[in-house]
């Protein structure tokens, strides 16, 4: 026999059942009137039978029977009878939990952190990892990068992003101006290629001069980005036409809202960028960042034809030996990040084939290619985010916090399920009657699970408000005190989604097992005053199980907890080589339009010479680098009589310095002297090598006097070749930290600045004697009178920037001490409950114990032993997790290994601890319990 369901009767039926339950007042109003009609009729038939009226009434009333159970039936018969009855678990869950506060309260507190730091975590790892531009289809833009051979590729300045890959490979998202107007043009398996560059400039807006980030961009960036502005008119292709003609600019929300105070009269002002006057056209959006990353906006946007002007660089020589009018010209320096728009029907490997034939035609044709070296081989990947270069930095990190959390969650939901078992087992009497009166198991289940999601959405409601703080406060532990940041996190519907989800799970989670437990309550047993001990060893034995499982997983977080905060004080206490303390930092950028190569190095003389007139002001000296600033700068390092060999690596890092140099660092001179006044520009060249350097290039030799030269070759861009001549090496210093804190210090040689042709910016050190913060007033009027459109940059103490290069194992510290100590809070809740819970279950056992001569001490130590033993048991398995899962974080560890002794000691002693305060509590309830108060209990 064939059935066959009719898709015309399904949406009946679904329509029928959708209106009964939206408009349950009309449907309840129904049946009255057509019971109330029924009866009527009945009524009726029966008086015209000869009844009299009160007999006809009494008859019909005993015929239709009671209207309450024809109700209900038809109530189930349009299916609304599960949500009588899930509105009925509502109301009685809800009446249990006001009636237990303190529980509701632990419960919904502990999954309320658990869930918050599971949102706050994964609103950031959304923000930073898997959020897209903010413009039309951002997943149909393509950008374009390439890749080659470290040290053979013919690629060799680079402006930009350079990054290293296993296996000796270099990879970046530099292109020549040059070549992108080739691909451009050549182009057509994408749609839309368009080119960006951002970088930081001095600009001044009215009087006030300030260091702002620019964004220069092609003429159809905007058109091939979708994206038009809130205000005014984007740049056009017009502006982009010809070199140095597109003096105008699209600034962003953020520095409208900063400079302007929103006013629409910004359009038209003039705003000068590097001493060249732009005339503001446009405002892009608020939710606009540019097209490099979705963090934050490039304060201004002018177009890429204006880079000669505002930006010039790489004015390099072309084969004939005339040089490049800007880097737009020069086809050998590569600067300009690529995008496009996939086109419809052509594939990413199709597209990177053609352009990467494409792009190896051009670099013949416009670059001289050594025979040794390799081309650069295009590729095609994903660019709906941007350059991305955060994945680098944070994926690791988010990977490893989403662990830590997930653990918190499962710690979280282990405990509220352990108390919702030791609750449970003190309603198996009222679950044993409730069966009794004809309650089937599964409604049993469905009650304690309707119990544990109700909890749970207390607990996620207080997640989803504890997440969005916690969202606010990541973000701003990773700023610094001197940079401008518009870091913000979306705590969009996905989060709210995610906060849902999570929700329902862990109510799901914690909620089964005593849902179980209480369906397989047995009527009989649960109806005799002690049938609890039937069954009470196996129910004890399922909370000891959940308090072993929540010691391991606090055992994991105490640990990494432990592990990051000995990472952070290995950190904090590093040997820098200098005095960090009283030291203020400033950068003054000079725009090389007006600051050519010679007149910039003439600036920072009369800057250095200014500074040190001010009050207050001990010692100065410029630097190119500062320390621990997470910069550098590298060249090729000769000895006399050693060849470059382009199979070798012969860089080493470098710093140009004023002549005060090492009196104010206080880095000690070992042997030969320092820097003087004597030497200057037409002196002979010196220069001061640390001792690390002394070890590397000059072992068992004396460096005094040997001379070394700096050659041209420098293959990826970075830094300012220091000079072509040779060098006398005049000193020895001590070795300093150079870019960072974790990295040893590094073979490094020092050169006077004022014997260079050209420094460009740098960054000016003073030593005070006063608050350093109180030296800016002046410092910004010693500037102002030698050029007002100089900004002073990045404005902050040594110890600011060295407290900076810590912000990421801060933040480490910080959220996992914060999961350590909910891990213990909540470790000890678990075993508090289990034990106290052991302890009212044996009462009677223990009672008997101490009729029988069991002293109270003795009793007091089988609980502690017990819940001892527990721990024990508990830490051994968490710590064979430790075992495995910190050697994931190996390299997030600094002076301390995965398994670290006085680490993992400490967590076991803390555990163990924590496990004997918890349980001392019902170990004294145990041992004063009266023997004839607890067999007459029982």
């Amino acid at each position: 026999m064939r059935f066959t369901l009719w898709p015309g009767s399904i949406v009946a039926r679904l329509r029928s059942w959708l209106r009964a339950a939206t408009h349950r007042r009309a449907l309840e109003s129904e049946m009255d009137s057509e019971l109330c009609t029924h009866f009527e009729l009945l009524t009726a038939d029966l008086i015209r039978a000869g009844h009299t009226p009160q007999q006809a009434a009494r008859r019909a009333h005993i015929e239709i029977g009671a209207p309450l159970m024809h109700k209900e039936n038809m109530r189930a018969s349009l299916g609304l009878r599960w949500l009588d009855e899930l509105a009925d678990d509502l109301r009685y869950a809800s009446r249990l939990l006001r009636k237990s506060p303190g529980f509701t309260l632990i419960a919904a507190a502990s999954l309320a952190l658990a869930i918050g730091a599971n949102t706050a975590i994964f609103s950031v790892a959304k923000q930073v990892l898997y959020e897209r531009l903010n413009v039309p289809h951002a997943a149909n833009l393509r950008l374009l990068s390439w890749t080659g051979t470290e040290r053979g590729v013919a690629v060799h300045h680079v402006w930009g992003d350079y990054d290293s890959l296993p296996g000796g490979i270099a990879t970046s998202t530099s292109f020549s101006y040059p070549a992108f107007r080739a691909l451009q043009s050549g182009n057509g398996v994408l749609d839309d290629l368009f080119a960006f560059k951002e970088t930081g400039v001095n600009a001044t807006i009215g009087n006030n001069a300030q260091s702002l980030q620019m964004e220069m961009v092609s003429g159809n960036y905007y058109q091939a980005l979708q994206v038009r502005p809130a205000l005014g008119r984007a740049i056009q292709p017009s502006d982009d036409a010809q070199p140095g003609q597109g003096a105008v600019a699209v600034i962003s929300d953020g520095l409208w809202a900063r400079a302007f105070g929103r006013s629409p009269g910004a359009l038209g002002q003039i705003v000068k960028v590097n001493y060249t006057p732009l005339t503001i056209v446009g405002v892009n959006p608020p939710s606009f960042t540019g097209a490099k990353n979705v963090q934050q906006s490039p304060d201004i946007f002018v177009p890429l034809s204006m880079q000669s002007v505002v930006h010039p660089t790489a004015v390099r020589k072309d084969p004939s030996g005339k040089p490049y009018a800007s880097a737009l010209a020069n086809p050998e320096y590569w600067w300009v990040n690529v995008m496009g728009r996939a086109r419809a029907g052509v594939s990413d490997s199709a597209a990177q084939a053609a352009l990467r034939t494409q792009l190896t035609t051009i670099v013949r044709a416009t670059m001289p290619v050594r025979k040794s070296e390799d081309l650069p081989q295009l590729a095609v990947q994903d660019g709906s985010r941007g350059l991305f270069r955060q994945q680098r930095t944070f994926a690791k990190p988010m990977a490893v916090l989403m662990t830590l959390v997930g653990f918190v969650l499962l710690l979280a939901c282990a405990n509220v399920a352990n108390l919702l078992l030791a609750r449970g087992a003190r309603r198996q009497r009222e679950m044993s009657v409730r069966m009794a009166l004809g309650a089937g198991r599964l409604r049993i289940l469905r009650q304690m699970l309707v119990e544990s999601l109700l909890l749970s959405a207390l607990g996620g409601a207080g997640g989803l408000l504890a997440g969005f703080a916690g969202s606010v406060v990541i973000p701003r532990l990773t700023q610094n005190a001197w940079e401008h940041a518009d870091f913000h996190v979306h705590f969009d519907w996905l989060v709210f989604g995610f906060t849902a989800v999570i929700t329902l799970a862990t109510g799901l989670l914690f909620g089964v097992a005593p849902a179980l437990a209480a369906a397989r309550a047995e009527v009989t047993h649960g109806l005799k005053e002690g049938a609890q001990t039937v069954t009470r060893r196996r129910k004890g034995l399922n909370g000891r199980l959940l308090v072993g499982f929540q010691i391991a997983l606090s055992t994991l977080l105490v640990a990494g907890a432990g592990l990051f905060l000995r990472t952070f004080d290995h950190l904090s206490h590093v040997e820098l080589g200098f005095n960090s303390h009283n030291l203020l930092l400033v950068e003054i950028n000079p725009p090389p339009a007006r600051y050519p190569a010679g007149k910039d190095v003439v600036l920072q003389q009369q800057l250095e010479q200014a500074f040190v007139t001010v009050p207050g002001v001990e010692n100065v000296t410029p630097a190119l680098e500062a320390y621990v600033s997470d910069d550098y700068s590298a060249t090729d390092f000769l000895p006399a009589g050693e060849k470059y060999d382009s199979k070798k690596n012969q860089e080493e890092v470098y710093n140009l310095v004023g002549n005060r140099f090492f009196e104010t660092m206080r880095i000690p001179i070992v042997a030969g002297r320092g820097f003087s006044p004597q030497d200057t520009a037409g002196s002979p060249a010196v220069a001061v090598v640390n001792q690390a350097l002394v070890r590397a290039r000059f072992a068992g030799q004396n460096p005094i006097g040997k001379r070394f030269s700096t050659s041209a070759h420098n293959s990826d861009g970075k830094g300012k070749v220091a000079a072509d001549s040779s060098i006398e090496i005049v000193g020895v210093c001590g070795d300093t930290r150079y870019t960072n804190l974790r990295d040893a210090p590094p073979p490094q040689f020092i050169l006077p600045y004022v014997q260079q042709p050209e420094v460009g910016g740098m960054t000016f050190e003073l030593r005070s004697s006063v608050k350093p913060e109180a030296l800016l007033p002046e410092l910004r009027s010693v500037v102002r009178q030698i050029d007002p459109d100089l900004p002073l940059v990045n404005v902050r103490t040594q110890d600011e920037q060295v407290a900076a290069d810590l912000v990421e194992e801060r933040v480490f510290v910080a959220l996992t001490a914060g999961f350590g100590m909910l891990a213990l809070l909540l470790a000890a809740v678990g075993i508090y409950g289990v034990m106290a819970f052991s302890v009212a279950q044996r009462r009677s056992e223990i009672g008997i114990r101490m009729a029988l001569g069991a002293k109270p001490a003795q009793v007091r130590g089988m609980v502690l032993r017990e819940s001892v033993w527990i721990a024990v048991v508990g830490v051994a398995a968490g710590l064979a997790g430790v075992a495995v899962l910190t050697r994931l974080i190996k390299n997030m560890l600094y002076g301390v290994a995965p398994n670290d002794p006085l680490t993992l000691a400490g967590t076991v002693i803390l555990l163990l601890g924590v496990a004997l305060v918890a349980s001392w509590i019902p170990a004294r309830r145990a041992a004063s319990v009266q023997p004839m108060q607890a067999l007459r209990h029982e």
